[in-house]
């Protein structure tokens, strides 16, 4: 009881580079933590406090503070960095919670001139991504030896963080968890479609789904698939529809409400995701999507990539394949589909699997255990 009392009180600042991104519902449910949120973003270092606009005044500040630059110590704040230490003052912040590796390099120099303890959470391109790695590697040495914990969605992202000179004791482990209301699908497994949700980036390889897909339609042609989500990829996977004549068999939908998601789940016989290592080095954390359609019941297709090894059971809950093998994933679709009733079963022990090990309650439940241990020492 005294740990519940002490985390809600909390007065927690949380920094994340967007507002309300559609793809951070993760981030949207850490708004849970406390009682007493407030909320920056606004790039990696943030420019706006939701609650009041604006934490700085542009125009003639801007210009004093680029001709004071060269005359400032190089250890002191710059105009932008003071306008964020007056706001924490002013608010009282405890506690900070750095949405993103690169969030929290920025923020540092606040946080140590005021001495307030920080935790920086990785979700999955600031652990992996090639520029992001060589333009802030050395931040994040200065990051690990001050933040009071570092989150990891995954194993693989521990072991990256790790290599990246984190103390192992700070690392702590907490995967997402879906909202509750995915666990309330029933699919019917009647329909011979699947079913895919993610933006249309390099990482999720839509392409490569459809490629699998093509392959599918050969056994069953009137099979189809849905495609949740928006992306720069999306007017390329659209052409790539047309040109294998999958236009009658394919709808992109563009990004949905979680309502119109849950109706489409039920409608489905299996989730279908080919995540890969992009070229520029980006990965997954562990995606959101494949936990809402595993708490939905249904089985998940994927590769064995990032953190999706860590949720989803290869044969038991799903099919893991390696990246690129889209012949290996092609032959478990049309496993599916001519095992509905091994679907089905499959998609139940998905669920079971989910509620047991990965639920939201449990994932806040952790964090704000950090945040209380972090709090009273």
């Amino acid at each position: 009881m005294q740990n519940k009392t002490k985390v809600s009180t909390c007065r927690l600042a949380i920094i994340c580079p967007s507002n309300n991104a559609y793809s951070e519902t993760f981030i949207q449910q850490h708004r849970k933590l406390s009682e007493v949120v407030f909320f920056y973003y606004g790039g990696f270092f943030p420019k706006y406090l939701e609650q009041s606009g604006k934490i700085f005044h542009q125009g003639i500040k801007f210009m004093l503070n680029n001709i004071l630059k060269k005359f400032r110590k190089k250890s002191s704040l710059n105009f932008l960095e003071n306008s964020l230490v007056n706001s924490f003052k002013k608010n009282n912040i405890q506690i900070v919670l750095a949405e993103y590796g690169p969030t929290a390099v920025e923020i540092l120099g606040v946080c140590k001139k005021l001495n307030i303890p920080m935790v920086v959470h990785f979700h999955g391109f600031d652990a992996s991504e090639n520029e992001i790695l060589n333009k802030y590697s050395s931040g994040y040495k200065n990051v690990f030896q001050y933040a009071s914990a570092v989150i990891v969605v995954s194993n693989q992202m521990r072991k990256k963080i790790e290599s990246l000179s984190c103390p192992p004791i700070k690392i702590k482990l907490i995967p997402y968890g879906p909202a509750e209301e995915y666990y309330e699908v029933v699919p019917d497994c009647k329909d011979k479609q699947f079913v895919a949700v993610g933006r249309f980036v390099e990482k999720k390889a839509p392409y490569l789904t459809l490629a699998a897909f093509q392959k599918v339609l050969q056994y069953y042609p009137d099979a189809k698939l849905i495609m949740i989500g928006d992306g720069k990829l999306l007017p390329v996977c659209v052409h790539l529809s047309k040109v294998w004549n999958m236009e009658s068999n394919i709808c992109f939908t563009g990004a949905l409400q979680p309502s119109e998601i849950k109706k489409i789940f039920s409608q489905s016989v299996a989730f279908v995701q080919h995540s890969i290592t992009a070229s520029t080095g980006d990965m997954e954390g562990t995606p959101v999507a494949i936990l809402e359609a595993a708490a939905a019941s249904l089985p998940v297709i994927s590769t064995n990539h990032a953190g999706i090894g860590d949720v989803i059971i290869n044969n038991e809950t799903g099919f893991l394949v390696d990246e690129f093998d889209v012949d290996a994933m092609a032959n478990y679709m049309k496993f599916i589909l001519d095992h509905p009733e091994k679907a089905r079963e499959m998609g139940i022990k998905n669920k079971k699997n989910i509620s047991e090990n990965y639920t939201l309650e449990k994932h806040l439940n952790q964090l704000k255990n950090t945040l209380n241990e972090i709090i009273v020492r």
